[in-house]
């Protein structure tokens, strides 16, 4: 039975770091007033997070991808300016190049009280921040169809945007150190493959009945039905420092799901390939990022990033226009010739080192190109 074309509506949700300008260190204990300045300017948009040390913007529900583009805009200018009243910077990046986990206080909500006691150690490493895409797609059942296919494209959407190569002043040698950390955590990595939304809710309702999660919003899968909206909510990948890419990998992911839309509409889909097979892309990408190219399982074989950005901006282009975001998802081009924000944090700190610094200074180096990156063109 055919089901209505989805709206695409589209909403964005970053995770920014807050420090100081002048040590480059995390702002371990933000003052209450500056995160209540926030709440009072935003309402519902801006919010703490897990650790004090961060803070949350999520977008309105936006119709296009330039307005959604424009909201983020506005949320990250108006989040610099409160916190530059208390002599802060967020940073948009997924880990702080040399902070120590053990240091952060994390915020008292019962929620995060929560996970702080049932997660321990677990939860204390959770010093990542990462970005989250919602798209509409309002019938139950095609959620769950769409998110069984769009599973495969995870990695690709994850390699776009490394910025966590840096953990507790150490180049970890991984582009997105951030997914090792948040992989700790129950409940996360690619999603359980399901038939029907009924079957997505039985089995919620197994976990929420023992009292081992309060709901859905304790599974933390790279993607998920959202438990607030009728969205699938992309999760895997990190956050960008530069606008235009964040707002390129969001475009890209709603040209997918609109892509698979259509080849249901044409009674087609998008193979599915065993869990153990995206695993080795998402593998790929968090360890590589761009460098190496994922495998193209039809083809048995690894292929440059730069050709498999070609072939999806192929593949969804049709969509791009109807959903007028050719520009955004053409951006995509730029990243892979240019490298995410993980390449340019590396670079910054090979060239201060060279120059003569030590390393603490070099990894300040680094602090100080994200506090940059974070609010060029916003």
């Amino acid at each position: 039975m055919s089901v209505p074309e989805p709206s695409f509506t589209i909403g964005i949700e970053e995770e920014y770091l807050l420090v100081d300008p002048e040590t480059r260190g995390l702002a371990i204990d933000p003052p209450d007033t500056m995160f209540e300045e926030c709440e009072a300017r935003f309402k519902e948009l801006v919010k703490p997070e897990f650790l004090k040390s961060q803070i949350e913007v999520a977008t309105r529900v936006c119709e296009t991808v330039a307005e959604a583009r424009d909201n983020l805009a506005w949320l990250r200018r108006t989040v610099a300016d409160v916190a530059g009243k208390y002599g802060l910077a967020p940073i948009a990046a997924s880990t702080h190049p040399f902070s120590e986990w053990q240091e952060q206080i994390h915020t008292d909500k019962e929620r995060y009280n929560v996970l702080a006691r049932d997660m321990q150690a677990v939860a204390r490493r959770l010093l990542i921040c990462g970005m989250h895409v919602h798209v509409g797609i309002d019938d139950d059942d095609l959620r769950i169809d769409l998110l069984n296919q769009v599973v495969y494209f995870l990695p690709h959407l994850l390699m776009l945007t490394t910025s966590s190569p840096f953990w507790r002043g150490q180049d970890t040698g991984l582009k997105s150190y951030r997914l090792a950390v948040f992989d700790e955590l129950p409940r996360t990595g690619l999603p359980e493959r399901l038939n029907s939304f009924t079957e997505y809710q039985r089995h919620v309702d197994v976990l929420v009945r023992a009292g081992l999660i309060p709901d859905a919003t304790m599974l933390w899968w790279d993607v998920r039905p959202s438990a607030n909206f009728p969205t699938i909510e992309m999760r895997i990948t990190d956050v960008c420092p530069r606008i235009e890419d964040a707002v390129a990998v969001a475009a890209l992911y709603v040209c997918i799901l609109r892509m698979l839309y259509r080849l249901r509409r044409n009674n087609q889909r998008w193979r599915m390939y065993a869990s153990m097979l995206v695993n080795e892309n998402r593998w790929r990408a968090q360890r590589y990022g761009l460098d190496e190219g994922l495998v193209d399982f039809g083809k048995g074989k690894v292929v440059p990033a730069a050709e498999l950005m070609e072939e999806l901006i192929e593949l969804t282009a049709e969509d791009a226009n109807a959903l007028g975001c050719a520009a955004e998802v053409a951006h995509c081009r730029d990243i892979t010739a240019h490298g995410t924000s993980a390449h340019r944090q590396l670079a910054t700190y090979a060239e201060a080192l060279e120059g003569g610094a030590a390393p603490e200074d070099a990894l300040k180096a680094v602090v100080d190109l994200l506090i940059e990156e974070t609010v060029a063109g916003v």
